[in-house]
């Protein structure tokens, strides 16, 4: 037994569930087949449970500033139980509106195991029932990321991912972080914040290797204020649960470092989830970092495409929801080619929080001439000060008077920083910058300021 489609897409991630709802929209039969939670990763093991924890461990923290405006919150605590039932009901809507926005579009919901068979066809094995083959022009996969870790790393009660910790119903007294980029210091933001003592080891020789230096120092300055220990240029060598709790050695140059904590956390990143036979059985061509795709984002056969994790690249859940609605855009719409990831913001959730679009003016150095740099503190703006937004900048990068990139550190980045994305997408110069009207008093003053001369 079999049923047609135009596009049937399997995984219904952030990358998935865009482009099955854009497809369904222009009139075209789709389904889309999910068997670990509607919504993937994003809503189930990352963006939306810690951004629920951390929205709790701020408001917590920032209980100790408010003595300075005349509050008094002397005896303020917390209810993890409380905290965690919020984490998890944000976990359920998020996954409610994802089943929703694909049911008001039309798109034929399955759950189960989707296997690709052919060119042409995709096996969708359901919890209970028959297998049945579903017949398409075309197959999305979009099969989105795992945690990747180091080698001789074994997971345990106690050395855990962050999906591990994400399960447990208390906050440990005592943990250990390994990896100082995204996941870690978003994770040693929350639990400094909630109370618990933190180490974060990095191999690096700054937190966040690929974000702006300046804004990875004050992110180590903060996090230190609040009580993380942080050790850069330091590499992990062993981790043992002895049951009870965790034994680590780590070297820092000459110097062996012996740690001992509740929980191990391996932040050690992320690597495209690849179902190997089967991309092996179909000859569809990969390499350890994903799915290799063209510019349109098709495999090396024509009538399967890839978005998202998968395609290793940027693992952010905005741009594989972007390269879904693009692919949909080139396959059923005006026919254009996909935008590319020179506008795609990232943001680090820590508290201050980190934002980006295009090139750290170490990448911009490194690939062109007379790059100018232009920078905005927080401090010189007057609602930064009136609301104890605390330390921050907006750093511009220009290179022959127009705008390629911009980092923002401090309160409200990662809202600050779609403006400049647009700004960045939509290659504005200089003087338009400085002709920007902005309200006062806002923080968005910053981007006035960097266009002055």
């Amino acid at each position: 037994m079999t049923e047609k489609f135009d596009c049937v897409i399997v995984g219904a991630g952030p990358g998935g569930h865009a482009a099955a709802e854009a497809a369904a929209r222009t009139g075209r039969k789709t389904a889309i087949i999910e068997m670990d939670g509607w919504g993937g990763t994003c809503t189930h093991r990352g963006c939306i449970p810690t951004k629920a924890l951390l929205a709790c461990s701020r408001r917590y923290a920032d209980l100790k500033k408010l003595k300075r405006m005349g509050i008094s919150c002397a005896d303020a605590s917390f209810d993890f139980g409380a905290i965690r039932r919020h984490q998890l009901q944000m976990t359920r809507i998020s996954a409610l509106g994802v089943q929703q926005s694909l049911k008001e579009a039309g798109v034929d919901m399955k759950e189960g195991r989707g296997e690709i068979l052919s060119p042409c066809e995709v096996l969708w094995t359901p919890p209970r029932g028959a297998a049945l083959a579903l017949q398409t022009e075309n197959i999305v996969i979009a099969w989105g990321s795992e945690p990747l870790l180091l080698p001789g790393i074994t997971l345990s009660d106690r050395i855990v991912t962050s999906d591990g910790l994400l399960a447990m119903d208390r906050i440990p007294e005592i943990v250990l972080i390994v990896g100082g980029s995204v996941i870690g210091v978003e994770f040693a933001t929350l639990l400094a914040e909630l109370g618990s003592q933190v180490t974060l080891i990095e191999l690096m020789d700054q937190l966040l290797p690929c974000e702006d230096a300046e804004a990875a120092t004050l992110l180590a300055q903060e996090l230190t204020r609040i009580g993380v220990r942080v050790l850069l240029s330091t590499r992990l060598e062993t981790a043992a649960d002895s049951g009870d709790h965790v034994a680590l050695t780590a070297r820092q140059g000459d110097r062996t470092i012996s740690l001992s904590a509740e929980v191990a956390l391996i932040c050690t990143g992320r690597k495209p989830r690849l179902a190997v036979g089967e991309l092996d059985r179909m000859g569809l061509r990969y390499e350890r970092t994903g799915i290799l795709v063209d510019s349109r984002l098709r495999t090396n056969i024509p009538t399967i495409f890839a978005v998202g994790d998968v395609t290793g690249g940027m693992m952010l859940a905005h741009r594989a929801a972007h390269q879904g609605r693009e692919l949909v855009r080139s396959l059923y719409g005006d026919g254009r080619e996909p935008e590319g990831d020179e506008a795609v913001p990232s943001v680090v959730y820590s508290h201050p929080v980190i934002a980006r679009v295009g090139p750290t003016e170490r990448e911009a150095r490194r690939k062109m001439k007379d790059v100018e740099v232009v920078k905005a503190e927080y401090a010189a703006q007057i609602l930064a000060r009136t609301e104890l937004a605390g330390q921050g900048f907006a750093k511009a990068l220009f290179h022959k008077d127009r705008l390629i990139g911009v980092t923002v550190v401090g309160d409200q980045a990662g809202e600050l920083i779609a403006s400049m994305s647009l700004a960045v997408a939509c290659r504005v110069d200089r003087d338009r910058l400085a002709s920007w009207v902005i309200p006062h008093p806002a923080l968005s003053e910053l981007f006035s300021a960097l266009g002055r001369k």
